[in-house]
């Protein structure tokens, strides 16, 4: 597998410093600006997130591996997931939302633990939104081209909450 989209957030902590440590780790190839975007999933008692968007390459990797990456990243940061609140605050998320092949084919997979591509990217804003950003022609497979998936009304309401911030890879990459 050579290419990954990641969402990633964060709403705990020093939210900056959690997203920018898993950049780092990725070695990626594009990274979105900050977005600071509402809770979503109905659980609003928490603070705002920080939402980003980054693609990241590397031939060597399988989905698994990403997967794993991702989880270690998570960990990293000292996230705890609470099953009382699947949409709960944390101090690091990181999703995997797509992931091509070496022959630019998507990878599916329907497993309980890795489900791609993301079954649920297609209904988030602070997803599709940081992405877009980075990548004009992104398409999320099986549900077509984001720039189109945005302009679908439910979602431009919430791309319409997000506020944009300022890059985050480029102050500590240069």
């Amino acid at each position: 597998m050579t290419r990954v989209v990641f969402s990633m957030g964060s709403n705990l902590g020093d939210r900056e410093a959690a997203l920018t440590a898993a950049i780092a780790a990725v070695d990626p190839e594009a990274v979105s600006d900050v977005y600071e975007t509402p809770p979503w999933g109905g659980d609003d008692e928490q603070p705002t997130y920080y939402n980003i968007a980054v693609i990241a390459n590397d031939p060597n990797r399988t989905a698994d591996d990403w997967l794993a990456l991702g989880q270690r990243l998570e960990a990293d940061a000292g996230r705890v997931r609470d099953p009382e609140r699947p949409y709960g605050p944390r101090t690091l998320d990181v999703d995997l939302i797509a992931v091509t092949d070496d022959d630019g084919a998507p990878v599916h997979s329907d497993e309980p633990r890795l489900q791609l591509p993301h079954p649920l990217a297609h209904l988030r804003a602070f997803v599709l939104v940081p992405w877009f950003a980075i990548d004009r022609d992104a398409e999320l497979p099986g549900k077509g081209r984001v720039r189109d998936l945005l302009r679908d009304e439910s979602l431009a309401a919430d791309a319409r909450a997000l506020r944009r911030l300022h890059p985050i890879w480029s102050e500590h990459h240069e």
